[in-house]
């Protein structure tokens, strides 16, 4: 890892915490890594169930989660869901080690009505169309690593510093859908879905499950 690299789960998480209710009363991370987003979870919801198949990960989350944070070694795809349980169901970084159109079905099948999905997740670079976003990514990510390392060194910040758990995650390298290919699949079994690219080779999904 450089100097100058730094963690863009971490940097994402304040997107995905706007879009939550002010406050929940259970929420589902899927694919919860080392935790990090679930105890973040935990001070705006009374419960949190933190999944991630990865057994290795699910030790790391339970030796820093609070209390009210449940963690679970499971495949989200075989996990026994509780059907209609959820405020809100959050997954970062792992939509797109999914079977997309059946995963975002059992994600809306866990919510409440008026619940919300939100998901951001590495798409597959759409060349030429992203040609712009890539280069504005590129030199982005190189000029926030160094104002992150100068708050760093001067103690003001973490500077979205990756934890050490960072390079044991399991990952996939090479996602097959474009933004554009999300968005289409995800309007076929949530309409009203929104997917929007996001600069750093993400894109944000939300859905709100209607209330009748």
């Amino acid at each position: 890892m450089g100097r100058l690299d730094w963690d863009q789960n971490l940097f994402h998480h304040r997107l995905l915490l706007r879009q939550l209710p002010s406050r929940c009363e259970r929420v589902l991370d899927v694919g919860c890594g080392a935790g990090a987003l679930a105890r973040e979870l935990a001070v705006r919801a009374d419960r949190v169930d933190a999944v991630d198949r990865s057994p290795d990960m699910i030790r790391l989350a339970r030796a820093r989660a609070p209390a009210n944070v449940e963690c679970v070694a499971a495949d989200f795809m075989t996990y026994d869901l509780p059907d209609g349980a959820y405020d809100a169901v959050l997954s970062l970084s792992s939509l797109h080690h999914l079977p997309l159109a059946s995963a975002l079905l059992r994600m809306a099948a866990g919510l409440r009505p008026g619940g919300v999905l939100i998901a951001i997740a590495l798409p597959k670079i759409d060349l030429p169309r992203e040609l712009g976003i890539e280069a504005v990514a590129a030199s982005g990510y190189r000029l926030l690593g160094m104002a992150f390392a100068a708050a760093q060194a001067t103690g003001r910040s973490h500077g979205f510093r990756r934890d050490q758990s960072h390079d044991a995650m399991p990952v996939v390298l090479d996602p097959v859908l474009t933004t554009r290919a999300v968005r289409a699949v995800a309007a076929e079994v949530l309409p009203g879905v929104k997917v929007r690219r996001l600069v750093f080779w993400r894109y944000l999904l939300t859905w709100h499950k209607p209330v009748a």
